[in-house]
């Protein structure tokens, strides 16, 4: 099953998944104020800074929440381990596969993203509403571990003897500018494939066959084995969905650059390679 679901297939199916809503704003405004002004019929909301990540700290910007937030976040949208679920965003699917990434690491087994999000759903047809629905319950039991993850140890490693993909803009790989963190810069070895090319103009993922392409083209064939990292470990979980979409597995380093630089013996790179 493809890691994806279109807006018509979501509109066309029967016993409708339960649908998450993790819009988010990496600047602002949060997330839940476009939750509020229309989302679609029956989603629940859940916000990637605090329930989709822990607290900032020595583990960077967004690292693993606690299985008891997503546990939390999970039973009151009625989800168990076996709940066919959607999440979406407002269109190009950076929170969502965030939130897809976090799920399914927590043990919930079916979990789709909506291609194209919010954006996509409207121009189907889809209707939006300001309501919200009542909490729902569920037995559902967060367990860590369904996910392979990468720690900074693995990653350095992936860029020598494998494929390491950073899935920030080229002038924070190359160390130009940093808006976000206090070192600017890459993991020494690394390859930048920023996350922006694996969506079309609209926020929906390039075919399979593209994609493919794509990162045959940066090396990342299935030869050698793959991971991804980016800035705190959102836009990494979208290079691994698009890997994913290409038929290709590649575990993220969830704490990323933000817990890369924690320490002052990991190595820095700058400029494009």
């Amino acid at each position: 099953m493809s890691p994806l679901i279109q807006a018509a297939e979501l509109l066309a199916a029967a016993g409708r998944p339960v649908v998450v809503d993790a819009t988010w704003n990496l600047q602002g405004p949060p997330g839940r104020e476009a939750y509020a002004a229309g989302h679609i019929p029956g989603a629940y909301f859940v916000d990637l800074d605090t329930e989709l990540a822990g607290p900032p700290g020595d583990g960077g910007r967004h690292p693993l929440p606690s299985a008891t937030v997503v546990e939390a976040a999970l039973r009151r949208a009625g989800i168990e381990a076996d709940t066919p679920v959607v999440v979406y965003d407002a269109a190009n699917s950076t929170a969502a596969a965030r939130a897809r990434w976090v799920f399914r690491y927590f043990g919930v087994r079916d979990v789709r993203v909506l291609d194209g999000g919010l954006a996509a759903w409207r121009a189907a047809g889809g209707e939006v509403t300001t309501e919200v629905p009542a909490d729902a319950t569920s037995t559902f039991v967060a367990t860590p571990g369904h996910l392979p993850v990468l720690d900074a140890a693995a990653a350095a490693d992936l860029a020598t003897t494998g494929v390491l993909l950073d899935a920030r803009a080229p002038e924070r790989f190359a160390g130009e500018v940093e808006p976000m963190d206090k070192v600017a810069g890459h993991i020494p070895g690394a390859i930048n494939a920023p996350t922006t090319e694996n969506v079309d103009p609209e926020g929906r993922f390039l075919p399979a066959g593209r994609l493919r392409a794509r990162f045959a083209a940066l090396g990342a064939d299935g030869t050698k084995p793959i991971g991804t990292y980016c800035g705190s470990g959102v836009t990494a979980a979208h290079e691994s969905l698009a890997l994913e979409v290409a038929g290709l597995e590649a575990p993220v380093y969830l704490g990323s650059w933000s817990h890369w630089i924690t320490d002052p013996d990991h190595p820095v790179a700058t400029g494009p390679n």
